[in-house]
């Protein structure tokens, strides 16, 4: 999707928060327009353009009522400084790219296979799927000159005019990385809330329900200090836990909750 499409259709406000209510929930026109305060005609205006921009889609119940959900799955990215004005929207990195090799100064654990890493990606989304915009490019290429791990580290002598051009050119591969890790991350992220989502049902709030684990893994707790962590109401953390329970996701043992 071009970016200029998306930053207008994200510039207004009441657009922002539908997008933000579809990502815990399908809703339709009427919760829609509950939650936002404003009229169903204006709620559709909305959706419509959304929809029109393969943002959402639809779909109808037994009880006729339709449903809008969350289509795309894609990043915006914007810079903004005294020397570079850009936006650029992109898929996330597609589920066949082996990221071992791609990042040679961030550190990050990739799975050592596909086959461990699993599902990472928007599945119609191929790799390098970018649109740029404004004066984005593709990041050039070093030939032959790479700085060591450590090279980025510490301020280059301005009146080296070699040493501030390696640490520029060192710089914009560590940009194009993070970038790239960036949508591999956000892939991975969706991948595994579709997960949970087939386990929990596709009316839980499966990022919450994601969340709530990822408390309980990095340390078995109670329910209260899930939900400090989280600053989330004990009640919602407990409601949670219970889901989590019935699942068989989590159990509870002694006075503090672990994964099953």
């Amino acid at each position: 999707m071009d970016s200029a499409v998306l930053l207008d259709l994200l510039g207004n406000e009441n657009r922002r928060r539908i997008l933000r209510l579809l990502s815990h929930k399908p809703c339709y026109v009427t919760e829609i327009s509950e939650y936002l305060g404003v009229s169903p005609k204006a709620v559709i205006d909305h959706l419509r353009r959304l929809e029109e921009a393969g943002l959402i889609e639809s779909r109808t119940d037994e009880k006729r009522r339709k449903y809008f959900h969350i289509a795309r799955n894609l990043r915006l990215e914007v810079s903004v400084s005294p020397y570079r004005f850009g936006a650029k929207s992109a898929y996330p990195a597609s589920r066949s790219l082996d990221m071992r090799g791609r990042c040679e100064h961030i550190s990050i654990d990739f799975p050592a296979s596909e086959d461990d890493a699993g599902p990472s990606a928007a599945k119609d989304a191929p790799e390098g799927a970018v649109e740029e915009s404004e004066d984005d490019a593709d990041v050039p290429e070093i030939d032959g000159q790479r700085i060591e791990a450590n090279g980025g580290a510490g301020k280059a002598d301005p009146s080296d005019v070699a040493a501030l051009a390696r640490e520029y050119a060192y710089l914009e591969d560590v940009e194009s990385e993070l970038s790239l890790a960036q949508r591999w991350v956000h892939g991975r992220v969706t991948d595994i809330l579709d997960s949970l989502s087939e386990r929990l049902g596709t009316e839980a709030d499966s990022r919450f329900h994601a969340e709530v684990l990822a408390a309980i893994v990095r340390d078995a707790r109670s329910a209260r200090e899930v939900s400090r962590e989280l600053n989330a109401s004990p009640e919602r953390v407990e409601t949670a836990l219970d889901r989590l329970a019935e699942r068989g996701l989590v159990e509870y043992e002694g006075s503090r909750w672990r994964i099953a």
